[in-house]
């Protein structure tokens, strides 16, 4: 846009006055403090301490394994790097479905202990008792849907959702249900473009997408994954903007021959 707004500090009231003006919400995962501090000084609008460091940090299969302190620690790092950006930090699985009130506390945890300035939470009608008992105590939620790792012991597959009617009308049902529960947005995962337009359309708190085309109100990436650090997820939806795995090997490789020959350290190098 050609005259885009600055914004000194990114909220959830300013996410909203960006869906208003039309203005593309920019979000991705950030895990520790210099890579968070990297994202924040770049520009990034909102940064989400996401459970697929349970992948890419910690090496595990799915997002299950990873704990409530795991989150908190991830979170603690990145908020010590963030002075714009809005983070916002998931809610483990096992931390906040079918207890509300375990939900409630798991929530005050992150803000407390990491100071983080909201929480995202995987369903729709499910857990809304959840969102608003975490709502009631000024905690701000981001929803989301679609294709929900948390759950994939329950479907089985990382394949597209809801292209079947009854589950795409579940969707944009749950979609409403968390907008009047009092989320301030929700991610909408792996589902056809044409949904997430119509979704985009009838809830008029912002939508984020990952592998949900262009008719939503911003776009979230795994930064490792567009980043090439990460090399076998290779999904329609990720853009990988670089190739870090081989600049960090070859640069690796080049150290380790360096010290063995001995050029490294140099008479500029010592003391």
């Amino acid at each position: 846009m050609a005259n885009k707004e600055v914004y000194s500090k990114i909220t959830t009231h300013v996410l909203q006055e960006m869906k208003l003006k039309g203005e593309k919400i920019a979000m991705l995962t950030a895990y520790d403090f210099s890579m968070a501090r990297l994202l924040d000084e770049a520009g990034i609008e909102v940064i989400l301490v996401g459970d697929s460091a349970s992948n890419v940090m910690a090496g595990h299969k799915t997002t299950v394994p990873i704990t409530l302190n795991d989150m908190i620690y991830h979170a603690s790092s990145v908020m010590r790097a963030v002075s714009r950006a809005l983070v916002v930090v998931d809610l483990p699985f096992g931390t906040y479905q079918g207890d509300s009130l375990e939900a409630l506390h798991s929530a005050i945890r992150i803000m407390k202990e990491a100071g983080a300035n909201a929480v995202k939470m995987e369903g729709g009608i499910e857990i809304v008792d959840s969102v608003k008992r975490i709502l009631s105590a000024g905690i701000p939620v981001i929803g989301h849907l679609g294709l929900t790792p948390q759950s994939i012991h329950k479907f089985g597959t990382y394949v597209v959702r809801a292209t079947e009617e009854n589950e795409a009308k579940k969707l944009v049902e749950d979609a409403l249900v968390l907008e009047k529960a009092g989320c301030f947005g929700i991610v909408l995962e792996k589902i056809p473009a044409k949904l997430a337009t119509e979704v985009t359309q009838k809830v008029k708190i912002p939508t984020i997408g990952i592998g949900a085309g262009n008719g939503v109100d911003g776009q979230v990436l795994v930064l490792h994954d567009m980043l090439g650090i990460t090399q076998k997820f290779s999904p329609r939806f990720l853009r990988r903007y670089h190739n870090l795995s081989e600049e960090i090997k070859g640069s690796v490789q080049t150290y380790i021959e360096d010290v063995k020959s001995v050029s490294f350290p140099n008479d500029r190098e010592q003391y």
